[in-house]
């Protein structure tokens, strides 16, 4: 259960509050307690809900200071570890930086594979581009550092390791994580096609399924 205690609610100009928390876990459960109140008709009208990494934003609020007053008094349960939907995406893990995931790891590179395919991840937010997701769920000594040189381009579709969060690039931009796989197919990570563009929305489970490629 989240302490309220350890939440900082602050203004965000006439019509929103931004909610701070202490680390990604609180602030999911902040997310999730959100989401239910909402769903339960229970909390009161409030256009967007942005989660960040310790952050919460609350966009469109008729009366943010009365909507602060009642988060002070609210008792937040853990989030539920098996809510939220599963997609499951496929990937051949061929990428560049997969040797040097290997040796921060200490294994060889066909048990990076195994084991970055055994984890349910979480999409805890989204940002940096339309449709990129950043999920968790690596233990924290599988964390790795983002690379010393970003690259000018990351290709559509490649899966990468930065810090606790996994994630795959729905477009082709610049990036400085750690490359590990392809998603053959990153056409649904961004559809505007569909009533919800973005594939990986916060609170989605995630599950990488290994291809042919594994090395």
């Amino acid at each position: 259960m989240t302490d309220t205690r350890s939440l900082d609610v602050r203004p965000a100009g006439r019509h929103a509050l931004l909610v701070e928390l202490p680390d990604a876990e609180r602030t999911a459960a902040f997310h999730a307690e959100l989401l239910r109140r909402r769903a339960a008709g229970t909390l009161p009208p409030v256009e967007e809900i942005v989660p960040g990494a310790r952050t919460v934003l609350l966009d469109g609020v008729a009366r943010p200071g009365e909507l602060a007053r009642r988060i002070a008094a609210w008792d937040v349960p853990a989030r539920p570890a098996d809510t939220g939907g599963l997609v499951e995406i496929p990937v051949r893990y061929d990428g560049p930086d997969l040797a040097r995931v290997a040796d921060l790891w200490g294994v060889g590179a066909d048990e990076v594979a195994a084991r970055h395919s055994s984890y349910t991840y979480r999409v805890a937010f989204c940002g940096f581009a339309p449709g990129f997701g950043y999920l968790t769920g690596l233990p924290p000594e599988l964390h790795v550092p983002r690379r010393e040189t970003p690259r000018t381009r990351v290709p559509a579709g490649a899966v990468a390791l930065a810090g606790p969060y996994s994630a795959v690039y729905p477009r082709a931009t610049p990036g400085g994580w750690q490359l590990i796989g392809t998603m053959p197919d990153p056409a649904p990570l961004w559809d505007l096609g569909r009533e919800e563009p973005a594939l990986l929305t916060p609170g989605t489970r995630v599950r990488f399924t290994a291809e042919g490629g594994t090395p």
